[in-house]
């Protein structure tokens, strides 16, 4: 059993999760943090051995492609991503825009994000 933690930048992403389907393992979870930037972690697991892909994304540009083309399961934790932090995620297979979750506050887990969001979508 073994776990890894790999730092990766956004444009690796998609390639990198492609790698991880082709190996054999199963997307386990997506977290995001916020701090100075939003920290997005995906965890993949193969026969207890646990990988994860960490991106950082600048508050100035809150966009990540999407994974779904790999792992549609994905489509989940990106309408999260987006209705939670108010970052764009892009290309995505399912997308609620916005309508994943019915709550009071706009991306309650970063509240000054959705109008920049919305802006950059328009």
């Amino acid at each position: 059993m073994t776990e890894k933690l790999i730092s990766i930048d956004k444009t690796e992403l998609e390639a990198k999760v492609a790698e991880m389907s082709k190996d054999g393992f199963r997307l386990v979870q997506i977290c995001c943090t916020l701090a100075e930037a939003f920290e997005i972690t995906y965890s993949f697991d193969k026969e207890y051995d646990l990988v994860n892909c960490r991106v950082s994304i600048p508050k100035s540009d809150p966009v990540v492609p999407s994974i779904t083309n790999t792992y549609l399961c994905a489509f989940t934790y990106e309408n999260e991503l987006q209705d939670l932090f108010g970052l764009k995620v892009t290309d995505m297979q399912l997308n609620f825009n916005g309508t994943f979750y019915q709550m009071a506050v706009k991306t309650p887990f970063n509240t000054g994000a959705s109008q920049k969001t919305e802006q950059k979508a328009q």
